[in-house]
């Protein structure tokens, strides 16, 4: 059996590994603000100052983790960015409508835990120096 997670070649710079922890430490504070007050988990991941200062700092950097592992996490941290921003407007079309209300709230709900899963497994890979998945 082949580790699918091998490391890439080129090795990354000290310096961008450490902007991955901090990109992760960014989103993790946005989530915990949506934990510990009255702000939706998601709302606070996608709406929060840390995330979006985050997502920022994965744009800028992202062309420097090319071809190592951590390009991988860069596209990780994005699209958990934009899926969640995603599931915020469904959720938020949804509530809206009188009926909708209890979907969206289970909308808001799934997506919190969605959110702080992938910031979780994420932050947990990079620490392990393996990439979040390989394209086959």
């Amino acid at each position: 059996m082949t580790d699918n997670t091998a490391i890439p070649a080129t090795a990354p710079a000290p310096g961008l590994v450490t902007v991955t922890h901090l990109v992760y430490a960014l989103h993790a504070l946005s989530l915990m603000i949506g934990i510990t007050t009255a702000a939706t988990i998601v709302g606070a991941f996608v709406f929060g100052v840390p995330s979006i200062i985050a997502v920022v700092i994965n744009y800028i950097k992202r062309g420097e983790a090319r071809g190592t592992y951590l390009e991988s996490h860069f596209r990780w941290q994005i699209r958990t960015f934009w899926f969640a921003l995603l599931w915020c407007v469904i959720g938020g079309m949804l509530f809206i409508t009188l009926v909708g209300i209890p979907l969206a709230i289970g909308i808001f709900f799934a997506a919190g835990v969605w959110a702080i899963y992938r910031i979780a497994r994420g932050w947990l890979a990079l620490r392990d120096r393996k990439p979040m998945y390989t394209n086959r």
